[in-house]
């Protein structure tokens, strides 16, 4: 397997790691059959199951006047009526997510509609770009925290 399939394998496991954490904790994932564009209304306005999310949810524009798709969006009606945002990104060997995390901290802050909390896992990224997005907590209204998987499933055993 060359580095870029495995990057996304290891990627999707990450993924899969977060939906299995949201299920075990009551969240069902909603099935959507409309225009991919209209998800997030549906996942809001839809009572029937006080928690709930949905994957590859779209939001909006970002900073580039793209669209953007975030990898989770989860409502719980007791927690946060307005949804809780999950990227997720990994990294297992050194490469160029290092550089997308400005580019994704300036689209958390003004672009998110929702407070994010970012996933980032595997040893291929530098410490000092997961220190400074760490750092951002603090000037980013939006974004709500940056956690490892382990940190994620204790903030979620604590959380949710």
């Amino acid at each position: 397997m060359n580095r870029g399939k495995r990057a996304v394998v290891s990627g999707h496991n990450l993924e899969q790691n977060v939906e299995t954490t949201l299920q075990n904790h009551g969240y069902f994932k909603l099935g959507y059959d409309g225009p991919k564009k209209e998800i997030l209304t549906y996942l809001l306005h839809s009572c029937y199951f006080p928690k709930r999310y949905a994957r590859q949810v779209y939001i909006g524009q970002g900073i580039y006047n793209t669209d953007i798709y975030v990898d989770f969006f989860f409502v719980d009606s007791s927690l946060n009526h307005s949804g809780i945002i999950i990227e997720c990104k990994w990294q297992q060997t050194g490469g160029s997510v290092d550089e997308k995390l400005p580019y994704v901290n300036l689209n958390i802050k003004e672009c998110y509609p929702v407070p994010t909390i970012v996933l980032i896992d595997g040893d291929g990224m530098r410490s000092g770009a997961i220190s400074w997005l760490k750092a951002q907590v603090t000037s980013n209204p939006n974004l709500l925290a940056v956690h490892t998987l382990s940190s994620f499933m204790a903030w979620a055993n604590n959380n949710l």
